[in-house]
């Protein structure tokens, strides 16, 4: 079933609603003129037969019977075939007429047109309808006068339908001719109002990939700001999360490069020589490759896990000692292996949060890896922990190289390595922290160590995480 066109349906609408209105009101205004004409027409016929009256008994009864000596006075209908004159095509002549009755029933003046008509009854006073010859008429009847003299007039009533047909097409011609033109308005009318609507359809379908060119429609109708307003809205989120899986899959592709490079050397090496102790190092250096592969995948892993984190889930309770624990747990054999001493300060008692958990152990890793790559042999590491005003602060110290003040904010970009970093970092720890921090609107600084020399991050995050931030 095809869908009709917005366009269609108002249109149809509009017309709908138009026809349930002015076609009733059509019919009740015809009723109402019916009754009205009718109610005329009544009077007519009374004030006719009052005048009668009057005539009458201005002249004088004695002179009329004089007059008409033993016959009644017809009064003859002249014109054209004897029908009546005929005035604008109609015989009204004939379609009206009087009788005027004695007290012994005997007619005494009377139109050819009611000649036949029976003579009246005691209580034929008022209106009546009678069929009289090939027509039905309307007759009123005067009560008896003192000298018992009946006077009636008539109207037929195919004079009245000529009438009311003629009202008929009055109502109905304007509305039967109004209507088609009456819908090419409401078309044009339609179609004028849609115009910002198809040209916004016209924007869209001609706007280009890849474009932040905001949507302008010029004088927009206050119902499609709101509209015009939510695209542009949505059309920046989509590139900015475009940008940021174009960005991270270069990323990946630039950083995956190196260690599989590096790998593919070790394995040619292994099948290039012979001698077992150059094939064990190469072994080696391959066995090394791809863990560092590997340990790369994982921190690409977690940042993008990280840049979906407020959709993929949500916010739980959880405890933050209890976090910093199990990271300190985790990294336990990293941090005998880095010959670096640990000073942990953390609350005895719990402290309680709602936010991601994962992201949580991700900051406080990364966090800790960072420390532990920058500070030489025999370097320390310090990471405490502590609540006040409803922030959890948390504070991790390294006597390390440090870094610049005026380098500080470039660490935070995705594969920075500060010169002198050891280890296998890949410049990504702090991007993961940076993010996690973001999705529990925390703030982090970067400080002078207070043991002379070395680094200071502050992480100062609210217990209690009320929205998360848009992506």
């Amino acid at each position: 079933m095809r869908a009709s066109s917005l366009r269609a349906r108002l249109i149809w609408l509009i017309l709908a609603a138009l026809a349930l209105v002015l076609v009733p009101l059509g019919i009740y205004s015809f009723q109402r003129t019916v009754k009205e004409v009718d109610e005329l027409s009544d009077g007519r016929l009374a004030q006719s037969a009052r005048t009668l009256q009057v005539l009458i008994e201005h002249a004088g009864l004695p002179a009329i019977r004089g007059s008409q000596g033993q016959s009644s006075i017809v009064v003859p209908i002249t014109g054209h075939a004897a029908q009546g004159i005929l005035v604008h095509g109609h015989t009204y002549e004939s379609e009206v007429g009087f009788q005027v009755v004695d007290s012994d029933g005997k007619v005494l003046l009377t139109t050819a047109s009611l000649g036949d008509l029976p003579p009246p009854r005691p209580t034929d006073a008022g209106f009546r309808d009678t069929r009289q010859g090939d027509y039905r008429w309307r007759i009123f009847t005067l009560p008896p006068d003192a000298e018992g003299v009946v006077i009636r007039s008539g109207e037929r009533y195919d004079s009245r339908h000529d009438i009311m047909q003629a009202l008929w097409i009055e109502h109905s011609l304007p509305l039967l001719l109004g209507m088609p033109i009456l819908g090419l308005l409401v078309g044009w009318a339609v179609t004028r109002g849609l115009r910002p609507l198809q040209e916004l359809a016209q924007r869209l379908s001609t706007r280009r990939v890849g474009s932040r060119e905001p949507l302008e429609i010029r004088r927009a109708p206050a119902e499609l700001a709101p509209v015009i307003s939510a695209l542009n809205e949505q059309f920046a989120r989509l590139e900015n999360t475009l940008e940021r899986e174009r960005r991270f899959s270069a990323d990946v592709a630039h950083e995956l490069r190196t260690p599989l490079a590096s790998t593919i050397i070790n394995l040619e090496n292994i099948q290039a020589h012979q001698e077992p102790s150059e094939t064990e190092a190469a072994l080696d250096g391959a066995r090394r490759s791809v863990a560092a592969l590997a340990r790369r995948v994982e921190q690409l892993l977690a940042l993008a896990r990280l840049e979906s984190s407020s959709q993929a889930g949500e916010r739980r309770p959880m405890d933050l000692v209890a976090v910093a624990g199990s990271v300190i747990e985790e990294l336990a054999p990293l941090i005998v292996d880095s010959k670096v001493e640990l000073t942990v300060d953390l609350p005895r008692h719990p402290l309680p949060m709602t936010g991601y958990e994962a992201a949580m152990a991700a900051l406080l890793r990364n966090l800790l890896e960072n420390a532990l790559r920058h500070v030489p042999d025999g370097g320390s590491v310090q990471l405490s922990m502590a609540a006040s005003d409803g922030v959890a602060e948390i504070d991790v110290i390294d006597n390390g190289e440090g870094i610049p003040p005026e380098r500080r904010e470039a660490v935070f970009a995705r594969f920075h390595r500060e010169a002198g970093s050891r280890g296998d970092g890949y410049g990504l720890g702090l991007s993961i922290v940076q993010r996690a921090a973001q999705l529990h609107d925390a703030d982090i600084a970067l400080l002078d160590s207070p043991m002379g020399h070395g680094l200071r991050v502050r992480v100062r995050v609210p217990m209690i995480v009320r929205s998360p931030p848009a992506l």
